[in-house]
């Protein structure tokens, strides 16, 4: 049971853990590769810091924010909140803190602010990413195939789940049980 999940912004000194936090779901993709250990390493740096720049770039009023457990980083979570919509860019969780309600719970929150908003949610989600089922359980439809990914909507609804918010620059607590 984790009783207390938090965020807070992403700062530079950040870097390794989130590093860790993606290299971690890139892990099962990487057996596939004939390269060596350190070649994966490179390669993953390479596309890490691709995609950190990309991000950084394109949603500049985004929340990039840490996931933690009593101050301890366990993921990220990034969203834009556009006017007509809520933006999932990233949610991430290290391979221990999976499968524990954890993400359920920050998607679960993030959907009852967007209602509050009258605004649906979106992301993309890797068609092999289990995922996939708890974007389903909560309401998302696979709207169409972009690539490698899918592209998933939740429409607005009435506000139904836990009234707390996370402000957006990706502070705030809340209280979870699983």
């Amino acid at each position: 049971m984790h009783s207390s999940i938090s965020l807070r912004p992403i700062q530079a000194d950040d870097m390794p853990i989130l590093r860790e936090i993606y290299y971690a779901s890139r892990a099962k993709e990487m057996q596939y590769f004939p390269l060596s250990d350190e070649q994966k390493d490179q390669f993953l740096a390479m596309q890490f810091d691709a995609q950190h720049h990309h991000y950084q770039t394109h949603y500049k009023s985004a929340q990039f924010a840490c996931v933690l457990i009593e101050n301890k980083i366990i993921g990220r979570l990034y969203v834009h909140r556009g006017k007509e919509e809520m933006r999932i860019i990233d949610i991430n969780l290290l391979p221990a803190y999976c499968n524990q309600g954890i993400g359920s719970s920050l998607l679960k929150q993030l959907i009852n602010e967007a209602d509050g908003r009258q605004l649906s949610v979106s992301a993309h989600v890797e068609h092999s990413n289990p995922a996939r089922r708890l974007y389903a359980r909560l309401g998302f439809k696979e709207i169409e195939e972009r690539g490698a990914y899918l592209f998933v909507v939740r429409p607005a609804h009435a506000p139904t789940i836990c009234p707390q918010q996370f402000d957006n620059q990706g502070a705030g607590t809340y209280s979870a049980t699983h």
